[in-house]
């Protein structure tokens, strides 16, 4: 079999410049040497060290599209593109997903949170001593972020929490929370934003052990009417919905590309092993059945890579193709769940065995067609959209 094409490897792309190049070649040197060789090792554990946190972010990967004073990097969308991509190389969606789950957590604050509030806490979660989650989903209300529960109440100068939050990455260990709560009546006017902090009275969280992200520590949040400084209110009161919907958004784009990624990862393996694996007398790459299969998942890849791309130059130019950002979330999770099933049928029993990254690979598919809004609801969404 003739060496794969370059997409498969390093898509040329006319949307990266030589400095998108640099920052990429710089991170995939990171990945392979402080996350790859440990990355089996930490999803046994169930988490990675937190010293992962400060070295990633003595790269500026934490850095990222933050702004400036507060020890941020400004950036473009491509560039967070590079950045999903290239952690997808370890083959463990766990560790992504906790290691920037401030790129969800600390945006709200960025948008809402009063100069006080974003000089106390932004600066040391950007330079990984402080660790950012965010926590809207509830035992009961799943994507129906506007029927939430957990209330707060004001009482003086503090809000008086009382409620469950669950599924929440970097749940056990993070220092920020990110809440969403009712202040006010039903519905998405009545919702509200507030920071958390892990030691508050009356807060306490239990792990949850999941199908796969092992490395990425989930918690349900219990609080117990919690004595929180209205101070730490993020935006105005009963405007916390919008926050929330811009900060959807964004996941979205970072969760199609980290899939894409994903499914990269899935056709690479694949290739290396078609190469290497002899059945009947010859390489599994010279069964006419396999190329045929390694054909359709690079396609795939291919075609997800480019609708990504496009969709961020969209946005980059300012425009907002809400519909467009549910599909192309939808496309590249569907792409994942394609090539990690393939390559898990490539690679036959030893797809099966814990270790490889497209096992790892194929039993994250589900939890990315479920997080930042299911694939119902990206349709659904996208439908109205449309105006349908």
């Amino acid at each position: 079999m003739n060496a794969p094409e370059r997409f498969v490897d390093e898509p040329a792309s006319p949307f990266l410049t030589p400095e998108h190049l640099a920052f990429r070649d710089m991170l995939r040197r990171f990945v392979t040497t402080e996350i790859e060789p440990f990355a089996a090792q930490w999803d046994e554990a169930g988490e990675f060290p937190r010293e992962l946190y400060l070295k990633a972010a003595s790269i500026g990967l934490l850095q990222l599209g933050f702004p400036e004073e507060y020890g941020g990097v400004p950036c473009d969308r491509f560039m967070s593109m590079i950045a999903a991509q290239e952690l997808a190389r370890a083959g463990a969606g766990g560790i992504s997903a906790s290691l920037k789950s401030h790129t969800i957590g600390a945006p709200p604050i960025v948008y809402g949170g009063s100069d006080e509030l974003k000089a106390r806490v932004l600066p040391d979660i950007l330079a990984g001593r402080k660790i950012s989650a965010l926590a809207i989903t509830e035992p009961g209300g799943g994507s129906d972020v506007a029927s939430l529960r957990t209330t707060a109440r004001r009482d003086g100068d503090h809000y008086v929490v009382k409620g469950e939050k669950t599924f929440i990455t970097s749940g056990m260990r993070a220092d920020h929370y990110t809440v969403a709560v009712r202040t006010g009546g039903d519905g998405a006017g009545g919702v509200s934003l507030l920071l958390i902090e892990r030691d508050t009275p009356g807060f306490s969280r239990t792990p949850l052990k999941k199908m796969g992200w092992w490395a990425s520590d989930t918690a349900t949040l219990y609080f117990d009417d919690c004595r929180v400084p209205a101070g730490n209110l993020i935006g105005t009161e009963n405007a916390g919905f919008k926050l929330i919907m811009k900060n959807f958004n964004s996941e979205r784009l970072g969760l199609a590309a980290g899939c894409t990624g994903f499914a990269r990862v899935c056709v690479e393996e694949a290739i290396a092993y078609a190469r290497e694996r002899k059945t009947f007398g010859k390489r599994l790459a010279d069964h006419q059945v396999i190329r045929h299969k390694i054909v359709d998942m690079a396609q795939r890849v291919a075609a997800t890579q480019a609708m990504l791309e496009m969709l961020i130059w969209r946005l980059e130019q300012g425009d907002n193709p809400v519909a467009e950002v549910c599909m192309c979330k939808n496309q590249a999770t569907q792409t994942m769940a394609y090539c990690a099933s393939e390559a898990v049928q490539i690679f036959g029993g030893a797809g099966f065995m814990r270790g490889p990254k497209v096992e790892r690979i194929y039993r994250e598919v589900k939890v990315n067609a479920i997080g930042g809004g299911t694939e119902e609801i990206m349709k659904d969404l996208a439908s109205r959209q449309m105006g349908l």
